[in-house]
């Protein structure tokens, strides 16, 4: 069964590829997302990374988790499902017309 993994605290610099990289020296990676910034469209200094299986991520989780790369100290643990955010508007005010 395959595991998601937060990496967090990257060099905004990194390449999917050199996540994928980083990873597959512990197992087969699935899929890198690197989300980035809808207004810059600049990384965002985080990424998703799927291992294969969960001993594959447990082992990269303990390798990398800390490491400095670049200078910057990466967090890596398992992704927790997204929340839920409310819908509806957002910001104040009445948009009924009068």
């Amino acid at each position: 069964m395959s595991t998601k993994l937060f990496v967090g605290n990257l060099p905004y610099r990194l390449t999917s590829n050199e996540i994928e990289d980083m990873f597959s020296q512990f197992g087969a990676v699935t899929d890198v997302h690197v989300p980035v910034d809808r207004d810059t469209g600049r990384p965002r200094g985080f990424a998703f990374v799927t291992m294969a299986t969960a001993e594959e991520a447990s082992a990269a989780t303990k390798d990398l988790d800390g490491q400095d790369i670049e200078g910057r100290n990466i967090v890596v643990n398992e992704a927790r499902p997204r929340e839920e955010r409310g819908g509806g508007r957002r910001g104040g005010g009445d948009f009924r017309r009068f």
